[in-house]
């Protein structure tokens, strides 16, 4: 009896997680806002046939609301972005945005919304205040901003005087996408147009158009892992349609990125707030762990670990914090996503590996390189102008691209990236690039070779890590080494 009482409380979690995850009530059209509709489609259907084929084997034609062009485009005359289309049967004029907002999905899917606008998704589009978008908008151009960072990042909408968007910024479905109507990101950025299919946004793929490349390489690295190997063989076994797509119960073979940062679990409700379950921050020049903080106006922000946490009720920012996710609360949400197929001890070795790549990188390389180049910019060696030094795009990159895939290896289980790609990178570039260049750069000045050295003996000699460097391999380290090689490959095998 009580196992038939357990067995009937997991059957009714999960449908309440899965419910809970639907859209809400599709808002009621009136009679000449679906007459609207059928003018689109007809119309679309003879100009751009493919987009109406992938709207109709969509679930917005399918279900009983049938929802159709005007209710995602339908605009209110004199708003940022809407314009005069058509005239409907009846004469009277009709008024369209082509940028459809998050605002719009909002009418129906407004729990996911409110989660993807306090997400780091929606922040994406920060990068127009970074050292990346100087980089990108300076040293590259902004056409290259156009066309690159802001499809992935999102760039602003910008208007015309007609009250269209501007060829320079449309189209664009960056997943910070900053809307003329003030909302944040692109529902299509995942759920590509015009069919909107979950299926689709749940695949790793869907991710891999940002997530890719030198600097974050999470879809190579996914590839690598056993999670995208097994993925492959068995993605005819993932049930990608599911309604309520529950890991661990409508499917096992293999997670993809939404399983781990989205995806919903017997215990767990889905989120489309992607940072929610992240207890590291992989991307700066040295990682912290992070406490998450949600205010009362639906957004929410990043505390690093050792800064003081403000309270329930307490006024931030603005507004009152109403919750606080610290790190290991975080840890424990995505924790709960691996039990879904991993026992404890895996789960544990699997951190305990990830916080060893992470603490490794930050406290052999990262901070003493920090350390050192602020102290060289402070004392007039370098200039407070990002990127005009050779050592600064050093710098940049070590921890920009090579400390960036050590880390997501050791995250996502990719151990090319974590030693190859990544660690054994930003110590070959730290030894033999930053090193001599440090040097360069004083010599330069004031031929201070002494200054050169304090900086070495300052912050990196402390290290026991870098004795290597300054005392050379030992003997008995060379030896065991020999020992090993020799006796795979013979005697003398060694030079």
């Amino acid at each position: 009896m009580k196992s038939a009482i357990k067995g009937l409380a997991m059957i009714l979690s999960v449908f309440a997680l899965s419910t809970a995850n639907a859209a809400t009530a599709v808002p009621a059209k009136s009679k000449q806002d679906a007459q609207i509709g059928q003018l689109c489609i007809s119309c679309h259907a003879e100009q751009s046939p493919g987009l109406i084929a992938e709207w109709k084997k969509s679930r917005h034609a399918t279900n009983k609301a049938k929802v159709d062009c005007y209710d995602c485009h339908k605009g209110k005359e004199g708003d940022k972005g809407v314009v005069k289309h058509m005239e409907d049967k009846a004469g009277k004029p009709f008024f369209i945005s082509a940028v459809v907002s998050p605002k719009s999905c909002a009418r129906c899917h407004e729990k996911e919304v409110a989660q993807q606008q306090r997400s780091h998704h929606a922040k994406g589009g920060e990068i127009l205040a970074s050292l990346d978008n100087i980089m990108g908008e300076v040293i590259g151009g902004p056409a290259a901003v156009n066309a690159g960072c802001g499809q992935c990042h999102g760039g602003e909408i910008q208007l015309n005087a007609a009250g269209e968007a501007t060829p320079e910024t449309w189209p664009n479905t960056g997943i910070g996408r900053l809307n003329p109507d003030g909302s944040r990101g692109s529902c299509s950025a995942c759920h590509a147009r015009h069919s909107f299919s979950s299926a689709q946004a749940r695949t790793p793929d869907t991710c891999g158009k940002c997530h890719l490349g030198p600097d974050h390489p999470q879809m190579e690295i996914y590839n690598e892992s056993k999670h995208g190997i097994v993925y492959r063989a068995k993605v005819n076994e993932m049930n990608l349609d599911s309604r309520n797509w529950v890991a661990g119960v409508d499917y096992s073979a293999a997670p993809t990125c939404a399983t781990c940062h989205m995806g919903a679990t017997r215990t767990q409700g889905a989120t489309h707030d992607v940072g929610e379950r992240i207890s590291w921050t992989l991307r700066p020049p040295i990682s912290t762990r992070l406490n998450m903080v949600r205010l009362a106006n639906g957004d929410e922000f990043d505390q690093p670990e050792g800064k003081a946490l403000p309270k329930i009720g307490d006024e931030v920012k603005g507004a009152k914090v109403t919750e606080i996710l610290t790190w290991e609360d975080r840890r424990k949400q995505m924790a709960n996503v691996c039990a879904s197929c991993h026992s404890s001890n895996v789960i544990n070795g699997h951190y305990n590996q990830f916080d060893g790549v992470v603490n490794l990188y930050n406290d052999k390389f990262a901070k003493p390189i920090a350390g050192a180049m602020k102290e060289l910019q402070d004392k007039g060696y370098i200039t407070a102008a990002p990127f005009d030094e050779k050592i600064e795009w050093t710098w940049y990159e070590i921890w920009h691209h090579e400390g960036r895939r050590a880390r997501h290896g050791a995250a996502m289980h990719g151990p090319d990236y974590t030693w190859w790609h990544g660690i054994y990178e930003v110590a070959q570039h730290t030894y033999f690039k930053w090193i001599p260049e440090m040097r360069e750069v004083v010599r330069k000045k004031d031929g201070n070779e002494q200054f050169a050295d304090e900086i070495l003996n300052k912050y990196f000699k402390p290290i026991g890590d870098h004795d290597w460097y300054f005392s050379g391999i030992s003997k008995d380290a060379v030896e065991k080494v020999r020992k090993g090689f020799e006796e795979r490959y013979g005697k003398g095998s060694m030079k």
